[in-house]
């Protein structure tokens, strides 16, 4: 079940016995369609290369979300019961001998993800796309919304002492964005339109400014979110519809909001009707990189697109971002505080509250569990 805990048979819930641990570990599991519980959670054995962590900020994902509606995201399938969580920051407690960099008391970001070390993608640096990986909540590896989780000390990562728990915690939405401008070269040079202003959108956006990107136009459907986005730094925003017959004249919108050239799209909604604007307004020879993904499958009408010479770029997850987060907030390049619209702490009843939140969107960019 993953690195940060594991379960025996049974109704997957056992007390936690790691030698010197006086207090219970609890963790919000997953049950059922929008049946979170917190329950305990047994640990695994401190290895040589190993923290453990004691979990301070953890923030709620889109995809945390749709496993809690749907039980499912994409292809990842819930089966059985899992603790939910993959955005988190805490402090150490213990550090396994073979552990060089972290001691007790050290303030980390974690990178969420295990991967083998072993595969060619492994070796080749997209990690990100190893088979076996091991990603927190992400089925069936349980993920980090607990009081303490045990996690490889390589993907721990010491907060800067200007830097927040909870900044740290956004560290993992952040590197999407990062990962997203990394794949589509970003730079001084490139005009950015992005699609959807959700929390993704916010991210790539701040990661846009951050590499430079001399023009970023944002649209969504909803005027709340596009305020804030105009807040965050978009240079201009653009109101659209859900109705793909209006795409031709949204377009013409875009470029008018950009312009110049669209150089670089970046839909980090993933609808038909988003990829197909994305696609239409970006320039001969541009790139379109699909971030979000709302629809498991697109019809999109590519003949256009593609003799126009226009490259279309997936990206899932991120590969080697925490240093460049890190730095990022660091020297204040990037501010992701005003992301977090709301903050819980960590009870059976403000678990539901949190989630009721999150997956009813409204004012809700970010929501944050202080534990």
């Amino acid at each position: 079940m993953g690195k940060g805990g594991k379960t025996d048979g049974g109704d997957g819930f056992e007390e936690a016995s790691r030698d010197g641990c006086e207090q219970e570990n609890m963790a919000a599991w997953l049950l059922g369609v929008n049946i979170l519980k917190i329950q305990p959670f047994k640990l695994p054995n401190l290895g040589p290369r190993d923290v453990l962590i004691r979990l301070k900020a953890v923030g709620i994902c889109g995809s945390d979300v749709h496993h809690f509606k749907n039980m499912r995201c994409a292809d990842f399938v819930v089966k059985e019961p899992m603790v939910i969580g993959h955005e988190c920051a805490g402090i150490v407690e213990e550090a396994g001998s073979e552990v060089k960099h972290l001691v007790p008391g050290d303030r980390v970001a974690l990178e969420p993800g295990i991967n083998c070390k072993r595969c060619k993608l492994c070796k080749q640096g997209r990690y990100n796309l190893c088979p076996e990986m091991k990603f927190f909540a992400s089925p069936p590896t349980h993920g980090c919304l607990a009081n303490q989780v045990v996690h490889p000390g390589d993907l721990c990562f010491k907060l800067p002492n200007n830097v927040s728990l909870e900044e740290g915690a956004m560290c993992e939405p952040l590197s999407v964005g990062v990962h997203a401008c990394r794949r589509a070269n970003v730079g001084p040079e490139t005009n950015v339109l992005v699609m959807g202003a959700g929390p993704i959108g916010l991210v790539t956006l701040l990661a846009a400014r951050a590499f430079e990107a001399p023009r970023i136009v944002v649209a969504d459907v909803n005027d709340q979110r596009l305020s804030v986005a105009k807040a965050l730094g978009a240079h201009e925003i653009v109101k659209v519809s859900t109705n793909i017959e209006e795409v031709a004249e949204e377009v013409v919108k875009i470029k008018e909001a950009m312009g110049t050239r669209v150089d670089v799209s970046f839909d980090c909604a993933g609808f038909n009707k988003t990829m197909a604007t994305a696609l239409s307004a970006t320039g001969s020879g541009g790139k379109v990189c699909l971030v979000g993904m709302g629809q498991r499958e697109l019809t999109l009408a590519l003949t256009s697109a593609a003799a126009r010479e226009v490259d279309v770029i997936g990206i899932f997850r991120y590969t080697n971002t925490w240093p460049l987060c890190l730095e990022l907030l660091r020297s204040s390049k990037v501010d992701v505080k005003p992301l977090i619209t709301h903050r819980f702490g960590f009870s059976q009843k403000e678990v539901e509250k949190a989630f009721e939140t999150s997956a009813g969107g409204g004012s809700a960019i970010k929501v944050m569990f202080n534990l």
